[in-house]
């Protein structure tokens, strides 16, 4: 039997997780589906991703609602997938807002990552016909801006590319707590198909310069404490070294794409197999790695059809 497209066979409902990472800072966890942040300020609140849908992302407001009534202000998108940010107008904020790569990407390619992705995992896409289209921003800045939500400072910065080329993370100091997106994860794996393999590790050199007491990452458990964000940050660096290497040596030979994929395979299924969402990333991350090793800096544009296309040839 020939193996489901990448996730459209896992439909078991995830166990929803809603912990304190902080002083009114909360992370929206729920066993490798994406996650999502609150940030409680004195008057309003600030949302960190924003879900694949409204119907989604109304399990995230049900949360905030258990803990504040104050209203959402804000809503933050690390980058552009549209399993972050399709969710977004479910909030009612006034403003949303991306770094300016993130949304040149929104421009780009949203429309065509909206297609690939829906078509990889349908169950994120729960409601999707509630979705009024493609997620743009109100506000966008370059390398920083700072929020503040009444006292509450946010710092919200470009730290490097990493997951994409335009990720942002989000800090607030009075807690020492980060919101990192896609760049760190736990215990599930990272979808490097529009990564930045070689930048990757300096810009998680650069969330531990912050020697954070918690991180809320993109997939994964909150991190609290500083060893539990150390354990995330090392083992987030060896799934990405773990996957571009091998390919990188096949491709300096002249190896071919299904060379590169056994040598991934060889390398990571031992440490990486039992992460969530492994198989489904593992082909995307092996092409990425292996057209960033042969030069290919900006990742291509993934579309439903090129997805199909590589998928039977490397499962094949």
């Amino acid at each position: 039997m020939a193996k489901a497209f990448a996730s459209q066979g896992d439909m078991s409902e995830k166990k929803i997780t809603f912990d304190e990472v902080g002083r009114d800072l909360w992370a929206f966890t729920a066993e490798g589906d994406p996650n999502s942040g609150i940030i409680i300020g004195d008057d309003s609140v600030m949302i960190v991703e924003a879900q694949a849908t409204p119907r989604l992302a109304e399990k995230v407001i049900e949360k905030v609602r258990s803990v504040t009534d104050k209203p959402i202000s804000h809503v933050v998108l690390t980058h552009y997938h549209a399993v972050r940010v399709l969710g977004a107008s479910a909030y009612g904020a006034d403003q949303i807002i991306m770094g300016d790569a993130a949304r040149a990407m929104v421009v780009e390619r949203g429309q065509e990552d909206w297609d690939s992705e829906f078509q990889r995992f349908p169950r994120l896409f729960e409601g999707h016909e509630s979705i009024p289209g493609l997620t743009y921003p109100t506000t966008t800045f370059s390398d920083a801006m700072t929020i503040y939500l009444g006292n509450r400072r946010i710092d919200l910065m470009h730290l490097g590319r990493a997951h994409t080329a335009g990720d942002i993370v989000i800090h607030v100091p009075d807690e020492n707590v980060m919101f990192t997106g896609d760049i760190v994860e736990d215990h599930s794996a990272c979808y490097c198909g529009d990564g930045h393999f070689s930048d990757w590790g300096q810009t998680l050199d650069n969330i531990a310069s912050f020697d954070l007491d918690a991180i809320a990452p993109g997939r994964g458990g909150a991190l609290i404490g500083k060893a539990a964000v150390e354990r995330a940050l090392e083992s987030t660096r060896d799934f990405v070294y773990s996957t571009y290497e091998p390919a990188a040596k096949v491709a300096a030979r002249g190896g071919s794409l299904k060379e590169a994929w056994d040598a991934v395979r060889a390398s990571c299924d031992p440490k990486f197999a039992d992460y969530a969402i492994y198989e489904h990333c593992l082909p995307f991350n092996v092409a990425r790695a292996y057209d960033e090793a042969r030069g290919i800096d900006t990742p291509r544009i993934w579309t439903a059809e090129r997805d199909l296309a590589m998928w039977a040839d490397l499962q094949g």
